[in-house]
């Protein structure tokens, strides 16, 4: 579908469903637009980190544009580890390694940007 053909869309928040993410415990994904509501270059998508919940090391054939919405966690990227909260921005290339780990006691919630399309999510042992 090209951009010219691509048709406007609003969706509710009460519209999206959320699904438990195979590759970790209390990892949870909602698809805010994406390739079934006709977008045809990216997706967004709303993600929530239970307390205790960590994501294990893996890497993405996309890259991933995020933005932090609500808790505080740390986020592990090419070997260095960040705590992020509400109003931080991340750029994670396509093919770094990268994690997340929520210590805290309340939900961590993030934006998360990428090309529409297939993205194989790999994980990655420890080195």
């Amino acid at each position: 579908m090209s951009e010219q053909t691509a048709t406007p869309v609003v969706r509710r928040g009460d519209d999206v469903a959320y699904e438990d993410v195979g590759a970790a415990d209390g990892l949870r994904k909602g698809v805010l637009i994406g390739e079934a509501d006709g977008a045809p270059n990216l997706a967004l998508r709303r993600f929530t980190l239970a307390p205790g919940a960590e994501v294990p090391r893996h890497t993405n054939e996309v890259e991933h544009e995020q933005y932090v919405l609500a808790g505080e966690y740390t986020v592990g990227i090419d070997g260095e580890e960040h705590t992020v909260s509400a109003g931080d921005s991340l750029f994670i290339p396509a093919g770094v390694v990268h994690w997340y780990r929520n210590d805290g006691d309340e939900e961590g919630a993030f934006i998360c940007a990428v090309p529409t399309g297939d993205d194989e999510i790999r994980l990655v042992g420890e080195e």
